[in-house]
């Protein structure tokens, strides 16, 4: 696995609006994002990639999901739905 580092672009503005209008009260994913904003970038990972290969899904992703894993005290199947599903966790 490879990886291109990608700075990490705003939440876009429809989906933030449409994720505080589905989780109204807020969540913890929406909290960290407010409060803290990106905490990882894939400059922190390149150094533990090849640099040729099949592109990785980006390291700070993946970093994120699983501190929201953690936090949620979310099984891996668990987490892989919250992904897939959760607009909040985008």
């Amino acid at each position: 696995m490879s990886i291109r580092p990608d700075p990490i672009g705003p939440v876009p503005a429809e989906t933030a609006r449409v994720a505080r209008a589905a989780v109204p009260k807020g969540s913890l994913a929406i909290r960290m994002c407010d409060e803290l904003g990106p905490i990882f970038d894939d400059a922190r990972f390149t150094k533990v990639f090849a640099t040729r290969g099949r592109l990785a899904e980006a390291p700070w992703r993946l970093a994120l999901v699983t501190v929201l894993q953690f936090a949620e005290d979310l099984s891996d199947r668990q987490a892989a739905e919250a992904v897939r599903a959760r607009i909040d966790w985008t």
